[in-house]
């Protein structure tokens, strides 16, 4: 049967309309919208599923917006027949934000701390992206080592890192918006094959956010963790968690570094993982799965709407 992997997506995969179908469909998933919409103050579940997109697009929204989006997907899945055959994965990893949706299906963080805490991390972020203008250039045709020579030959311009290691010949790099342009510049004539900036309110993921994490490190110190039910991989280090002692420091780390999601998946391949599912709005992990493993992106399964669900069925893909 293989090892079976559940990766959830982060910011960026939000789009209008998302998990309308399997609220509509499931009541176990309109329950997740219910109860975030309680915890928060307001319809969080009408911006999902109505927008407007400016507003779902707002950090402080989209992150708990895909929170919920994913977990409420997994919930409408394990009430299918092949949901239940799934039954739990052997591990999880999830994108940036999506490490919190990962934590809270692993049993290591509950449900409503995840959605106070994605709402507060937003919001910090935002602050943060205000406060020092910047943005993130995604880097093609380059290894780590490339990323870090044109982030070293633009500094001149600004600061900038290395901030996102997504896959093989894939490095998103991150700092001011003059050093994120100067990179654009140059990027083509030091080896890179494209260099595209992205439409991102900030520089994620780098220090430019160490405001952000330093907000938010206190909220997470107030957190109840418990041990995890199974293995998630954790972005700071692209290894597990090695336990539920790990889980404040590296999701307040997580904040201003870079997120190793090529190594994530390269340690869930190299320890058998062979059966991946997508769980949420989006299709940006099975591409970069594909980038890293063909066989195992191939054979990679997207779950984020009640059709992808009943499709699952039908196909018997469990």
């Amino acid at each position: 049967m293989g090892k079976v992997a559940f990766l959830f997506p982060g910011q960026g995969a939000q789009a209008v309309g998302m998990g309308k179908d399997v609220a509509a469909s499931c009541p176990a998933a309109k329950a997740f919208y219910d109860r975030a919409d309680e915890i928060l103050g307001f319809k969080l579940s009408g911006v999902c599923f109505e927008g407007p997109e400016d507003r779902l697009t707002a950090t402080d929204v989209s992150q708990p917006a895909i929170l919920v989006t994913s977990l409420a997907v997994l919930a409408a899945l394990r009430e299918t027949p092949a949901g239940r055959a799934l039954a739990e994965p052997q591990a999880a990893a999830g994108l940036s934000l999506g490490e919190y949706t990962a934590l809270v299906a692993a049993g290591a963080i509950d449900f409503d701390d995840a959605v106070r805490l994605t709402h507060l991390r937003g919001r910090f972020m935002q602050e943060a992206c205000q406060a020092q203008p910047g943005g993130m250039v995604s880097l093609l045709g380059v290894d780590a080592d490339g990323a870090e020579k044109i982030c070293g030959a633009a500094r001149e311009a600004g600061r900038i890192w290395p901030a996102n290691y997504n896959s093989p010949g894939q490095v998103v790099v991150s700092g001011d918006a003059a050093a994120c342009r100067r990179v654009a510049e140059i990027a083509e004539s030091m080896g890179a094959q494209r260099a595209v900036p992205l439409q991102v309110a900030g520089a994620f993921h780098c220090p430019l956010m160490t405001p952000a994490r330093d907000k938010l490190a206190p909220e997470l110190q107030g957190l109840r963790v418990k041990e995890l039910q199974f293995p998630v991989v954790a972005n700071v280090t692209g290894v597990y968690y090695s336990g539920a002692a790990e889980v404040k420091r590296l999701l307040t780390e997580q904040v201003d570094s870079p997120t190793r999601w090529q190594q994530g998946i390269a340690r869930l391949l190299a320890d058998g993982f062979d059966r991946f599912f997508e769980i949420g709005p989006g299709r940006v992990l099975v591409g970069l799965l594909k980038r890293t493993d063909r066989q195992a992106g191939r054979a990679a399964v997207s779950i984020g709407s009640a059709a992808d669900i009943q499709a699952m069925n039908t196909k018997g893909q469990a």
